[in-house]
C-alpha cells in the first residue's frame, strides 16, 4: 500500500514538472521578445503568413449631396483588386489569357504587371493611381474565369470627373502636422496615425471630424502559411455596423446650375477669375466657381490651382462706387439728382476719368450709370472715412462674409466657420486720423486699400435687394445620418452690422442707378438676354510680376423686378484696354439661370 502511495505520488511529481514546462515554453512563444527566440520567430512567421492582406474599398467618408440630393462626391464602381502572391499559385495559362484579354493587354504585359505586385491594389487607368471603372461587359467576363488574388470588388471613388465646385468642396490628403494639431488626442492614443487622410481645403477641411465618422469598409485575401489562397476563406469584406454612418452633408448648391457654369466659362475661355451665384431671396450659394482648375485627384498638376478666388479679396475698381453712394447717400452729403460736371480730368492726386474728355452735365445716378470717376471722387472728398467704412459694414464689407456661428448648432460644437479660408475684404489698410482728399478719392472709386472678394461682391448685391438685410452665405444647409434623418440643420442667418442697416430708400437708389447701367450706361451691351440685368461693372488697375494688368468685374442680378440669383463674376489680370469679359460672361450666367428655373 505504501508503495502504490509512493509511485503514485512521484508519478504526480512528474506530472506537475512536465505541465510547468509547458507553460513555461508556451509562455516563451507567447511573451519573450520574437527576434531573440527562434520558435517564436517560426511562429509569428506563419501567423503572418496566414494573415490577410489588406485593401481598403470604401473609407467611409461622408459624401457632399446638392440641394436636392445630387451628388457631388462619391461614386461605387467595379475596380479589379489585385493581391500579391508567388506566380506559380495565380492559375493555368488559359485563365491568365482570359485575364490578359479583358483588360486589353498581352500576356506579357499581365504576367509582368503580376509579378511586380508588392501591396494590394487595384487595376489602374493608365498613368494614373486611380482604379479603373470596369464595364458590365468586363464584370460578366470575370465571373467567368478564376485567378488567384483578383477580384472584382465595389470601389467607392471620392472624386469625379468632372470635380464639381472642386475648390468649394475641397480635397482630402495626408498630413501628419493637421493630424498632430487637430487630432492629437487619437494620434495620442494610437487610434490614428499620421499618415491618416484628412480634410485638405474647402469643406473637407471644416468638416473634417464629421466626415471621418465613418468606419473603413476592407477587402481582407487570406491564405496559408506557403502563399496558397486558402480555400473558401480566401476573400472576406468587414465593415461597419452602425447604419447612422457616414454622414450626408447637403449643400445648397445647384448642380446643375454649377455643371452648366462652369462648361458655359470654360467654352468662353477664362483663364484666371470667378463666377459667384447667391439666392438673393436666402444669400445661399448656389453656384461658386474658380479658374484656373482644381482637381482633387491630383494636386498641383499643371495648369490647376487650389486658391479658391472667390474668396480672396483683391483690387474691386468701379463696382466699390455703389459702397460710395450708398455712404454719401446715408450722410446727406449727395442726392440721386444732384448735377455734377465732367471734362475727363479731377484736377487733383492726377486722378481722371476712364472716358477721354469726359462725360458732360450728368447726374449722381447717371454718374453710377457712366461710372464716372470724377462725379464719385467729388462726393468721396465730402466723406469722413468712418462714414465710408461704416457704410461698408452695412453692406456686408469689412469683414468675412461666409456663415458661421460661435454657438453648437445641433450636435455641432461651436465655433464653425464653412469657408474658413474666406479673406475679409478691407477698405482701410488703417483709418486715418486725420482728412486725407487723396486717400478719399481713389478709395471712393475702389482703387488704394479696397480690397473685396466676388463672395462679398454678390452679397452686396443680396444686401441691396434686401433693402439693407445682410445676409450670411451658407454653402450647407443641413447634415443628415445615413438613413436620411436630420444630423443638424445650419439655419439661414442674417449678419446685421453694429451701427444698424442701411435704409431702405438708399437700396432702392442704388438698385434704380444699377438697372439704369444696363438700359443706357456701361452695361448696355448685355441688355438683351432672357431676363432683364441690373448690375455695376468695374475695371481696377493692377501690377502682377511687374506687368500692368486689369481686374474685370460685373456685379448685379436678375430679373429686375423680382430678383432670383445676384451674381458677381471676375475675369482676373485681363490686358489693359480690353474688353470686359466679365460682363459678357455675366449675361449668360444669368440666361443659364433663367434657363433653368
Amino acid at each position: 500500500m505504501r508503495t502504490l502511495r509512493r509511485r503514485l505520488m512521484t508519478l504526480g511529481v512528474i506530472m506537475t514538472v512536465l505541465f510547468g514546462i509547458c507553460i513555461w515554453r508556451l509562455g516563451m512563444i507567447e511573451l519573450w521578445p520574437a527576434a531573440s527566440h527562434s520558435m517564436a520567430a517560426d511562429v509569428a512567421k506563419q501567423s503572418v503568413a496566414q494573415r490577410d492582406s489588406e485593401l481598403i474599398i470604401d473609407t467611409g467618408r461622408g459624401d457632399f449631396v446638392d440641394r436636392y440630393g445630387t451628388q457631388l462626391t462619391g461614386e461605387t464602381i467595379q475596380a479589379l483588386a489585385v493581391f500579391p502572391l508567388a506566380s506559380y499559385t495565380r492559375g493555368d495559362k488559359v485563365q491568365l489569357e482570359n485575364m490578359a484579354s479583358i483588360l486589353g493587354i498581352t500576356l506579357d504585359q499581365l504576367q509582368a504587371y503580376l509579378s511586380g505586385i508588392k501591396q494590394p491594389g487595384y487595376w489602374t487607368v493608365p498613368g494614373t493611381a486611380h482604379p479603373a471603372a470596369l464595364s458590365d461587359e468586363q464584370v460578366k467576363q470575370f465571373s467567368s474565369i478564376r485567378v488567384n488574388g483578383v477580384r472584382v470588388v465595389p470601389y467607392r471613388l471620392r472624386y469625379t470627373a468632372p470635380y464639381l465646385a472642386a475648390h468649394t468642396l475641397g480635397f482630402i490628403s495626408q498630413h501628419p502636422e493637421r493630424v498632430k494639431s487637430a487630432y492629437g488626442h487619437e494620434y495620442a492614443s494610437g487610434t490614428m496615425k499620421l499618415d491618416a487622410i484628412v480634410g485638405g481645403a474647402g469643406l473637407e477641411l471644416s468638416l473634417d471630424r464629421l466626415l471621418r465618422g465613418g468606419k473603413e469598409t476592407i477587402l481582407s485575401y487570406y491564405t496559408d502559411a506557403a502563399g496558397q489562397p486558402l480555400s473558401g476563406l480566401d476573400l472576406r469584406v468587414t465593415g461597419p455596423v452602425n447604419p447612422m454612418y457616414p454622414l450626408a452633408i447637403v449643400t445648397t448648391l445647384d448642380a446643375k446650375l454649377q455643371s452648366s457654369i462652369e462648361a458655359y466659362v470654360d467654352r468662353k475661355g477664362l483663364k484666371k477669375g470667378v463666377v459667384v451665384v447667391l439666392d438673393t431671396g436666402s444669400g445661399d450659394i448656389a453656384a461658386i466657381v474658380s479658374r484656373p482648375k482644381l482637381n482633387p485627384e491630383q494636386i498641383g498638376l499643371p495648369g490647376t490651382d487650389t486658391v479658391n478666388r472667390a474668396l480672396r479679396a483683391v483690387e474691386p475698381g468701379s463696382i466699390f462706387k455703389i459702397v460710395t453712394e450708398a455712404a454719401a447717400l446715408e450722410a446727406g452729403v449727395s442726392k440721386p439728382n444732384e448735377s455734377f460736371h465732367c471734362t475727363g480730368e479731377y484736377g487733383r492726386y492726377g486722378l481722371s476719368d476712364w472716358k477721354k474728355g469726359g462725360h458732360g452735365d450728368l447726374t449722381l445716378r447717371e454718374g453710377l450709370a457712366h461710372s464716372c470717376n470724377i462725379v464719385f471722387a467729388d462726393i468721396a472728398e465730402r466723406l469722413t472715412p468712418q462714414q465710408l467704412l461704416d457704410t461698408a459694414v452695412r453692406l456686408g464689407l469689412g469683414r468675412q462674409a461666409g456663415w458661421s456661428s460661435d454657438r453648437a448648432v445641433g450636435p455641432l460644437a461651436g465655433p464653425l466657420r464653412l469657408l474658413p479660408e474666406e479673406e475679409a475684404s478691407v477698405i482701410f489698410k488703417t483709418v486715418p486720423a486725420s482728412f486725407d482728399g487723396g486717400l478719399m478719392a481713389q478709395t471712393g472709386i475702389g482703387q488704394r486699400d479696397v480690397r473685396i472678394s466676388p463672395l462679398q461682391a454678390a452679397n452686396m448685391i443680396v444686401s441691396i435687394v434686401n433693402q439693407g438685410r445682410v445676409m450670411e452665405p451658407r454653402i450647407v444647409s443641413e447634415i443628415q445620418y445615413a438613413n436620411g434623418q436630420r444630423f443638424a440643420k445650419l439655419p439661414v442667418q442674417a449678419a446685421p452690422a453694429p451701427k444698424g442697416r442701411l435704409s431702405p430708400a438708399t437700396a432702392q437708389e442704388l438698385m434704380n442707378g444699377m438697372e439704369l447701367v444696363v438700359k443706357s450706361g456701361t452695361g448696355q451691351s448685355i441688355q438683351d438676354g432672357i431676363w432683364e440685368a441690373a448690375g455695376k461693372s468695374g475695371t481696377a488697375e493692377v501690377v502682377r510680376e511687374g506687368v500692368d494688368r486689369v481686374n474685370q468685374w460685373f456685379i448685379g442680378y436678375g430679373p429686375v423686378r423680382k430678383p432670383r440669383y445676384a451674381v458677381a463674376v471676375l475675369a482676373e489680370d485681363r490686358p489693359p484696354n480690353s474688353g470686359n469679359e466679365a460682363k459678357q460672361l455675366f449675361r449668360g450666367i444669368l440666361d443659364i439661370a433663367a434657363k433653368l428655373q
